[in-house]
């Protein structure tokens, strides 16, 4: 990548607070969809399954639209393609809450997801590479601002439904700010451009072999997220008679841990590495849901979701950043692991409910404790690899020194 020729340490210093705000507002977009959704199941007269149908839609249109961001950054550079792909997302909040039926909501749930798709490449793939020019791990801290953000959306949106505000005037609103703040913070970001002999990605293209391995490292930490955070309230209060505010206790240590360690996990992988760490936190996460499974007593089960959120915090932001330096193309290969997590996050609540159904909720966390094992052994696939031509140097993803 070539472009900005002031790459001082002032100077990235500023261009990684920029796109940390970046990745905030980005998160804030979902908290404040997430808590509006009854408000939308209600204005367009869903039943709780035809709402299930439409909210496999955002996955989907993410799916289908992430292979065009490498396109569009090839031909616009990263930060006027940031720019327009966030400045999309931000204003798409506004279409969910505009839906009167059922395919309304669905096409503006595809359009929704296709917009967010797209921006998470893009953010994504520029915060690697302003890792790169620093030097050090910042993809954890990065992520950990997008969990911020995303708490900050949904306090808001708390505030806005307890008031009993219509989500037509909360998302335009919400919106509008977004959008001046992301385009605010967009400027700060580096402005990088592909080398002039660079080809341009293809418009779709599967996603290299490499980020395939790398995929389902951070398919097996979606899955025990999305799982803690739709069923962990269900788990206390069905399996363990919790009343209702130890159940909720018990999703708010899962968000909490792991937005914690998110924004203290670079200094971790500076120090140990990247497998190393990923190692280290498939432990604590199997550990926390040995305990909630085999403990009977809601506060060893909060006690082990607490475990979770804090094991598997940086392995998403760790496969991204592993993604983006397996291969000369690294737009395309973060588009191929996050379609690989965007489908782990989508099955993973509908999985839990079959399998407890089936058999039951221990069950099915035991399955999600096998997955969080799967982390412990998986994690080779995110050490370096030898240089490839094209591919971003691999900075912070083993200390030097060590082996693991």
């Amino acid at each position: 990548m070539t472009g900005e020729t002031d790459l001082s340490p002032a100077r990235l210093r500023h261009a990684r607070l920029a796109i940390a705000a970046v990745f905030c507002a980005h998160g804030a977009v979902t908290g404040s969809f997430a808590t509006r959704i009854p408000w939308i199941q209600e204005h367009a007269g869903l039943s709780a399954g035809t709402l299930g149908v439409a909210l496999a839609f955002p996955a989907l249109g993410a799916a289908l639209a992430m292979p065009l961001a490498g396109r569009i950054s090839h031909r616009f550079g990263a930060r006027a393609a940031l720019r327009g792909l966030l400045a999309l997302w931000t204003l798409s909040l506004v279409l969910p809450g505009l839906a009167p039926n059922l395919v309304a909501l669905c096409f503006a749930l595809l359009v929704y997801g296709a917009t967010a798709g797209m921006a998470d490449v893009a953010m994504n793939a520029l915060g690697v590479e302003t890792e790169n020019r620093l030097g050090r791990s910042i993809m954890s801290s990065l992520h950990g601002m997008w969990s911020a953000g995303a708490l900050a959306g949904s306090a808001a949106g708390t505030l806005a439904a307890h008031a009993g505000a219509d989500a037509r005037l909360h998302h335009l609103i919400a919106a509008l700010a977004l959008t001046a703040a992301g385009l605010f913070a967009v400027r700060g970001v580096l402005d990088l451009r592909p080398g002039q002999d660079a080809p341009a990605p293809p418009r779709f293209a599967l996603p290299p072999k490499s980020a395939l391995f790398i995929g389902a490292i951070g398919f097996c930490a979606v899955f025990v997220e999305g799982a803690s955070m739709d069923w962990s309230a269900v788990y206390l209060r069905d399996v363990l008679h919790a009343e209702a505010g130890p159940a909720a206790a018990s999703t708010t240590a899962f968000a909490l841990t792991m937005t914690v360690a998110r924004l203290a996990g670079d200094k971790v992988v500076d120090r140990f590495g990247a497998v190393r760490t990923v190692r280290a936190g498939g432990a604590l996460a199997t550990a926390g849901g040995l305990l909630l499974v085999t403990v009977r007593h809601p506060a060893a089960a909060t006690a082990g979701f607490a475990l979770m959120g804090l094991g598997i915090a940086v392995v998403v932001p760790l496969a991204f950043a592993a993604a983006a330096r397996s291969g000369p193309a690294p737009a395309q290969a973060i588009a191929g692991v996050a379609t690989i997590t965007y489908t782990s996050g989508l099955i993973a609540p509908s999985a839990i409910g079959a399998v407890a159904d089936a058999t039951s909720l221990v069950v099915s966390f035991g399955l999600v404790t096998l997955l969080a094992f799967a982390l412990i052994a998986g994690a080779a696939v995110l050490r370096p690899r030898p240089a490839v031509a094209g591919a971003a140097p691999a900075y912070g993803d083993e200390p030097a020194g060590i082996q693991p």
